[in-house]
């Protein structure tokens, strides 16, 4: 056995490879690996879901221009995308107002006018935790506090109080980043000047971290526009026509996906398939825009 080993000690010198690099080169092996499985399971997944809006196209007679422009409906031929549209449109500006300015402005007291202690330590260890909750936790406070508790009901406000909720602490968060990233001596410049410390964080501070806000923003609503289980829990189901207002019923892009994922009949499932496919071209594109902003940015400064 010793033989064995030493033979092999002395065909990996003659190499000008070591045992260490043997150990180096499987790590990395197993790195890439391991990458490259939910990368290619990811891949499958798009694949299919193209596959089974292309056959819904084919033998369904699912036309794109007709999927986008009819409401919804309990028959498959005359079902559409809109109404789920127009309401997913009114959840993202009703999400963006209520959990932007909460957020930013919870980051600023945290970061420029909180004391350093235990209390704001312990705040933004449970706002780091929070961004981890699942989102079907938040579905279910608001149903219990806001959609039963106040009486508002499963309207368009409660979805979005949901979504405002469960992406709050990741705005907070990257907020938070983002004020850190500007030098102190920025801050003390302006405060040299005689600006006060308000004066000195609305016009100094925070245009020199909207970028990072923004981007922060924008990531957080392309991942609440593909929430369904908070919107199930506020009773976000089937509506035929879109929302007129926030009052309003609705059904989202992921709710009436999952609406007709549920139905037995196939033409409904190759709606699914299409409505998935829309709905992974809104996130796209949003991440598009979240990525082009900090790059456009980071070019600039």
């Amino acid at each position: 056995m010793s033989l064995g080993t030493d033979q092999l000690k002395n065909e990996l010198l003659d190499t000008g490879m070591t045992v260490d690099d043997i150990k180096n080169r499987v790590f990395v092996w197993v790195i890439l690996a391991a990458s490259l499985l939910g990368v290619v399971a990811l891949a499958l997944l798009i694949v299919d879901v193209i596959y089974e809006a292309y056959i819904g196209y084919r033998e369904f007679d699912i036309r794109p221009a007709q999927f986008l422009t009819q409401s919804g409906s309990r028959t498959p031929s005359q079902a559409g995308f809109l109404a789920a549209m127009v309401a997913t449109a009114w959840l993202m500006v009703l999400t963006a107002a209520l959990a932007f300015f909460v957020g930013v402005g919870s980051a600023i007291y945290l970061e420029e006018y909180a004391p350093d202690n235990r209390i704001t330590r312990l705040i933004e260890a449970n706002l780091s935790n929070l961004a981890g909750v699942p989102s079907i936790v938040y579905g279910l406070l608001v149903l219990a506090a806001i959609v039963n508790g106040i009486g508002l009901g499963p309207i368009l406000l409660s979805g979005a109080i949901a979504l405002a909720l469960l992406i709050m602490p990741i705005i907070i968060v990257s907020a938070q980043e983002a004020l850190r990233a500007v030098p102190d001596s920025v801050r003390n410049g302006s405060l040299a000047t005689g600006a006060t410390q308000w004066q000195t964080i609305r016009r100094v501070v925070l245009p020199s971290a909207m970028p990072g806000i923004l981007t922060g923003t924008i990531l957080a609503l392309a991942r609440a526009v593909g929430e369904t289980a908070p919107l199930i829990m506020v009773g976000a189901l089937f509506t035929a026509r879109a929302p007129p207002g926030p009052l309003n019923r609705f059904s989202a892009m992921p709710t009436q996906i999952y609406t007709w994922a549920a139905e037995p009949s196939q033409h409904f499932i190759h709606l699914a398939a299409a409505g998935i496919v829309v709905l992974l071209v809104v996130m796209l594109t949003m991440n598009g825009v979240a990525i082009y902003l900090r790059n456009k940015f980071e070019t600039e400064v």
